[in-house]
């Protein structure tokens, strides 16, 4: 017991259910990363990531099942950044970072209701690296948001600075 008497606003579980965890807060951003390690890692073209406070995230059950993979250093252990995952069935649960915790959002159970709208996407990260365009009017970044180039036709269409970049993280 974490001593947090919070009661959770979202529930979140693998495939076999032996992992379980809740978040006691609203996510501060939902992303649909298209960098090439979440396409490797989820054998997709892209993941939805959905960005917690650590302080909000509370395991509930299966925390002898987890399994990490720091892909900096090679790591098989809890070392920040990670990937976490459950060892029993394989499902990928979250990006570990040293401030934030990336839940990917196919781990929500919302009792079958719509997605709530702080866990609906507002932008596109890394797609530069995409597989395919993605037809919708959310901003599209190079890299990261804000700090990378803006892609999308809209924002070259109504504000040319917008493609101009803010930092270099290169």
């Amino acid at each position: 017991d974490d001593g947090d008497e919070r009661d959770a606003l979202y529930h979140a579980s693998c495939v076999c259910g032996a992992v379980r965890f809740d978040v006691l807060a609203p996510p501060v951003a939902a992303k649909m990363c298209h960098c090439r390690g979440c396409q490797k890692q989820h054998g997709a073209v892209a993941q939805h990531a959905v960005i917690f406070h650590k302080a909000d995230v509370r395991w509930r059950a299966g925390l002898d099942e987890l399994r990490f993979y720091n892909n900096e250093t090679d790591v098989t252990t809890h070392e920040l950044p990670c990937k976490v995952r459950c060892g029993r069935c394989g499902t990928p649960l979250a990006d570990d970072g040293r401030r934030m915790f990336l839940a990917f959002g196919n781990v929500f159970d919302f009792g079958g209701a719509d997605t709530p709208p702080p866990f609906r996407v507002t932008d596109h990260i890394f797609y530069a690296q995409r597989c395919v365009d993605v037809d919708d009017a959310l901003p599209k970044w190079s890299a990261h948001r804000r700090t990378s180039e803006r892609l999308d036709a809209r924002a070259r269409a109504t504000d040319p600075a917008a493609t101009d970049k803010v930092q270099r993280t290169d």
